[in-house]
């Protein structure tokens, strides 16, 4: 047999789909049948671990009576969590070509957050945020990496576009060793400052091209990591009460705030998903503020666990706070968690001055539960339930109206 007769390499042979290295290029914006992929939901999982991390560490010290210092920790260390998150979803929506190499590269990712959950307690406690940053930096490598490597297969705008990705990316890095290097006094002014670059690298690398992620794809990755947050913040709250159990036989205290608690949840959860938001994302424009915007509702639905502890620490006693502060360690972010899925995309959906008024509202009757004391938490969750009752029947009554007047030749 002569040389030119020999098989070719499995490599070489293999359907370009099938090989373990393929160029990484953008996929279609309207890809037919577009769901997370099986490396994206482990990716999300992940991720929890961190903000369980850094959601007991907010419960901690908001229950040790310093709740001021816990939630700017806690905001901080949130931010390096979402942006390295969010970062990926979008690139992924785009250029996840599901070969060895790109799989290599977000195992590196995780890694990253990893070692970034392992700094979360040092960071809130001595201010050390060594740890925090060398994942961080894990993280953010690896995406510039996965940057450079889509530049490689792309020309003219779309290449430019990746390179300053990259770049940008990198020389933020640069910037966020300052919160390891410099005075403890000057790290504030950085964080701020690194914070608002952080945002403008997406805006100033997109100018000339944007990238093809994918609307149903991106709004699904959303969806799915409120959903694992949500669930990340029963769980927490369910060990605590668990453990006040096992230690003080408080049933009575106890039961009212798991029943409140599993009612705000199951609502933000109803209340989140209730409109087609893929239908909204139509622009750069328009997902930038999007995206940007689920800071507050990722952060808000975490934290909402976190004070559900608070809560139940407060009614055994184990807590140094009031039952008003308590509370609002509940009431304020569920509060939040309102406004602001209401303000990036439910009011888009509401016909009527009723419809719309409805969130906000519930948001403004939450608060006031703060001053019920021990009721505080059923009272929100009797709230939020409410609430979700009145906009399902005003969206039913709406959508017969409008079926009526379609049957009924003349009305208008």
């Amino acid at each position: 047999m002569t040389s030119s007769s020999a098989p070719a390499p499995a490599s070489q042979g293999a359907p370009q789909h099938l090989r373990p290295l393929r160029p990484l290029t953008a996929r279609g914006r309207h890809e037919a049948h577009r769901v997370a992929s099986p490396l994206e939901l482990f990716f999300d999982l992940c991720f929890v671990v961190a903000i369980s991390q850094a959601g007991g560490e907010l419960m901690h010290a908001v229950a040790e009576g310093h709740a001021g210092q816990g939630v700017l920790n806690y905001a901080m260390l949130f931010f390096a969590i979402w942006w390295a998150w969010m970062n990926f979803s979008w690139f992924a929506s785009a250029y996840d070509n599901d070969d060895a190499l790109y799989r290599i590269v977000t195992l590196v990712q995780i890694a990253g957050v990893l070692v970034l959950a392992a700094g979360v307690s040092r960071g809130f406690a001595d201010h050390d945020y060594t740890a925090v940053w060398l994942g961080y930096v894990i993280m953010r490598v690896a995406m510039a990496a996965q940057w450079l490597r889509a530049a490689r297969s792309a020309e003219g705008p779309e290449r430019r576009m990746a390179l300053r990705y990259a770049g940008g990316v990198l020389l933020c890095q640069v910037g966020w060793a300052g919160l390891v290097l410099l005075p403890q006094g000057a790290r504030g002014w950085l964080y701020l400052a690194m914070v608002i670059l952080e945002m403008c690298v997406p805006l100033y690398a997109e100018r000339e091209h944007t990238t093809s992620w994918h609307p149903h794809h991106i709004a699904e990755r959303f969806g799915l990591f409120t959903i694992i947050v949500l669930g990340e913040t029963i769980a927490a709250a369910t060990v605590a009460v668990k453990s006040a159990l096992a230690e003080h036989h408080a049933l009575g205290e106890l039961l009212p705030i798991a029943a409140g608690g599993l009612l705000i949840v199951f609502s933000a959860w109803w209340i989140y998903f209730v409109v087609p938001i893929h239908g909204h994302l139509r622009s750069n424009r328009q997902s930038f503020l999007w995206g940007y915007g689920h800071y507050v509702i990722f952060a808000s639905a975490a934290s909402i666990g976190a004070g559900l502890e608070v809560a139940v620490e407060q009614a055994v006693g184990a807590a140094h706070i009031s039952a008003v502060a308590a509370a609002a360690a509940v009431t304020v972010p569920t509060a939040l968690y309102l406004l602001t899925v209401w303000g990036l995309h439910s009011r888009y959906f509401k016909v009527g001055v009723a419809q719309q008024l409805v969130l906000p509202v519930t948001a403004l009757l939450v608060l006031c539960c703060t001053f019920l004391g021990e009721w505080a938490v059923p009272a929100a969750g009797a709230v939020c339930a409410l609430a979700v009752a009145t906009g399902t029947t005003l969206t039913a009554r709406t959508a017969a109206q409008g079926h009526l007047t379609e049957a009924t030749p003349g009305v208008s």
